[in-house]
């Protein structure tokens, strides 16, 4: 079911032609200097824990949490031009959906600026996921 919801979050991201990068968040904001380099901006898909529980058909149902961190270049517009693009990718995102999850809601936005030349901001969403293994 991850690798079906980070399938569907990518294809929907690919959609807005601004986002040049797309990858499995893996703390690359605060390691940027230890990585290879990737374009700005780009989005990070996190995913948090998954509150399971049995379902009464089999398998079990359950709630989860994604975070998409949109690293842009602050030079390139500053704050103005991240709320823009988080504006683009919010919308793309309202039409995800596949056979192992539902409900991908907005819950939650942070605002990170702590990385002197790049603004991070986080999205999160929460999501309904259906195991069957």
């Amino acid at each position: 079911m991850r690798k079906e919801l980070y399938a569907a979050i990518g294809a929907a991201i690919e959609k807005v032609e601004d986002v040049k990068h797309i990858d499995l968040w893996n703390h690359n904001v605060e390691f940027i200097e230890q990585e290879e380099g990737w374009e700005r901006p780009a989005v990070f898909v996190e995913f948090g824990p998954i509150a399971w529980l049995p379902y009464s058909g089999g398998g079990y149902r359950g709630e989860g949490s994604v975070r998409l961190h949109v690293v842009t270049d602050w030079v390139e517009g500053g704050q103005e031009a991240a709320w823009a693009l988080i504006a683009k990718i919010r919308e793309v995102m309202e039409s995800v959906e596949g056979d192992s999850f539902h409900g991908l809601r907005l819950t939650e936005t942070i605002t990170n600026h702590n990385h002197e030349d790049i603004l991070e901001s986080i999205e999160g969403y929460g999501v309904k996921m259906i195991s069957t293994y």
